[in-house]
């Protein structure tokens, strides 16, 4: 049976060479090596152009092996879901990074389980602490979000503009903004502050 290699890295300037070491490092005989070049791990898994591919040449009871486990999805529901697919066509997920553990066996699933547990929860954390942060901000006063491109003074030409009969794209031209922000303006959802 085939052994697939699958390594990812976020942006064209990195290189999957490290990750292609750490699996022949490993004693892998590898038949098909799958590399996902600039592409975040924000994207599923089965959304990368590479692991598509890796996923419909490889036939059931072969073996895919990766270095690390973040490689084979975004998240923790991504990465079960993923293996739980690869686990129902009998396909071994061999993770390098894991002491070369099997996520498709017993052990496996415990350990995966495990881990994305704790990382959902560091997930959350890190959620939390956002949140906390964004809240000490508004209440010292601090303008949360993007600053303006236009100052109140142009809010109001722009909106007597429109009541002049100027066309929202003119004026949207002329102060170098989109539509939808001219026609936020007009409509006062931009308020004046």
């Amino acid at each position: 049976m085939a052994v697939f290699a699958y390594s990812r890295v976020s942006t064209h300037e990195q290189t999957t060479e490290n990750q292609k070491l750490e699996i022949n490092n490993a004693g892998f005989n590898v038949d098909y090596w799958f590399a996902d070049e600039g592409v975040s791990g924000k994207i599923c898994a089965r959304q990368r152009p590479q692991f598509s591919l890796l996923i419909d040449k490889i036939r059931d009871g072969e073996t895919i092996v990766c270095s690390k486990l973040d490689r084979l999805g975004r998240d923790a529901i991504d990465v079960l879901s993923t293996v739980r697919h690869l686990t129902e066509r009998n396909i071994k997920v061999i993770v390098i990074q894991l002491g070369n553990t099997d996520l498709t066996s017993t052990t496996g699933k415990l350990l995966l389980t495990m881990l994305m547990a704790v990382a959902e929860m560091e997930r959350s954390l890190i959620v939390e602490r956002t949140q906390a942060g964004l809240a000490r901000a508004k209440a010292e006063g601090k303008q949360l979000g993007r600053r303006s491109k236009t100052t109140d003074e142009q809010k109001k030409v722009i909106r007597q503009k429109l009541l002049d009969g100027v066309s929202v794209s003119a004026v949207a031209r002329e102060y170098g903004v989109s539509r939808a922000t001219v026609v936020l303006v007009r409509n006062g959802v931009l308020n004046l502050h």
